[in-house]
């Protein structure tokens, strides 16, 4: 079965210099060392568990002043191992305003992202924000989607203030406010959303333009009511995301198949509703050759329009 995670970092020494003061809380959070890995290495553990990633970029400069894991980035490393590495989600800063428009518009054009990912909690924002609208309604016009993270983050857990980071900017009704005014926009919440699953959960059954990836959990701790949901009312909703490097990939893999979903549940999580809704395609081998081409992309995307309190994540 071929297996597409959404939500993929690239581990390297950019990426976690571009988190700032939340790396070494993050180490803390998910209990593992959190050191750099070669770009060599981290595509070669996709390739060992045959996944197909899409990286994701991250910029919290304007918070932080830690030097951003740019969109080119992010596409260079996609672009140097297309055949682990499919797509990648750019970034853009919503406080930047006029500049962050233009980036978005440069992003597509020029690195070819599949769409943008954005984390409310660390940027100190909601998407729901009036002056944010003129943002998303270039995004939407330029007919990509957004990757969207909701519930609490490991980004500042057990910092003193959360290092100024409010929760409250990662709830699905914000998701839920974007999708009603954008309706033309394709929205991928990304992560289960605890401590508002059944929130989420409302937000993708009502909005047709909201999707849902269960990146940086591992599914052991999905509560009842989701699991069900899952195999039932929002299996055609339903992504896979690994949130990587945050849980080793086997985990997430065995995990999911203890779940017990039929063979047609698994299907649709673990690519058809990503093909479906995102165009992630599989590749053939041409594909493959063109897209280590300059000025080439890797895929082209087309969207389409509570149990108890769960154990630490990086828990065995």
């Amino acid at each position: 079965m071929r297996r597409v995670d959404l939500h993929a970092y690239p581990g390297t020494a950019e990426w976690i210099a571009s988190q700032g003061p939340y790396a070494e809380a993050l180490g803390r959070y998910w209990n593992k060392p959190w050191t750099p890995q070669a770009e060599a290495d981290v595509a070669a553990d996709f390739r060992a568990h045959g996944i197909e990633a899409v990286l994701v970029a991250f910029d919290i400069e304007s918070v932080t002043g830690a030097p951003p894991c740019t969109s080119s980035a992010v596409a260079a490393m996609r672009d140097r191992y297309p055949d682990v590495f499919i797509q990648a989600w750019g970034t853009v800063d919503p406080l930047r305003g006029e500049p962050a428009i233009a980036e978005a518009a440069r992003a597509v054009a020029a690195d070819h992202v599949l769409g943008f990912h954005f984390h409310p909690i660390i940027g100190r924002y909601s998407v729901d924000d009036a002056q944010f609208a003129p943002l998303f309604e270039v995004i939407a016009g330029l007919g990509v989607p957004v990757m969207i993270d909701v519930g609490t983050t490991g980004m500042g857990a057990g910092m003193p203030g959360g290092n100024g980071a409010q929760l409250r900017c990662a709830h699905p009704m914000a998701v839920d406010q974007l999708a009603a005014e954008f309706p033309d926009l394709t929205i991928i919440a990304a992560h289960p959303g605890w401590p508002w699953i059944e929130d989420m959960t409302a937000v993708a059954l009502h909005k047709g333009n909201v999707y849902w990836e269960m990146s940086g959990w591992a599914p052991k701790h999905f509560p009842p009511s989701l699991r069900t949901d899952i195999r039932g009312r929002l299996q055609d909703k339903i992504m896979f995301g690994s949130d990587y490097p945050s849980l080793p990939l086997s985990r997430l893999l065995r995990e999911w198949d203890e779940l017990g979903y039929s063979e047609d549940v698994m299907h649709k999580v673990f690519h058809a509703n990503a093909e479906r809704v995102l165009g992630l395609a599989p590749r053939n081998a041409a594909t493959v050759t063109a897209a280590r081409q300059p000025g080439t992309r890797s895929v082209v995307a087309t969207p389409t329009s509570a149990g108890p309190l769960p154990a630490q994540p990086g828990e065995q």
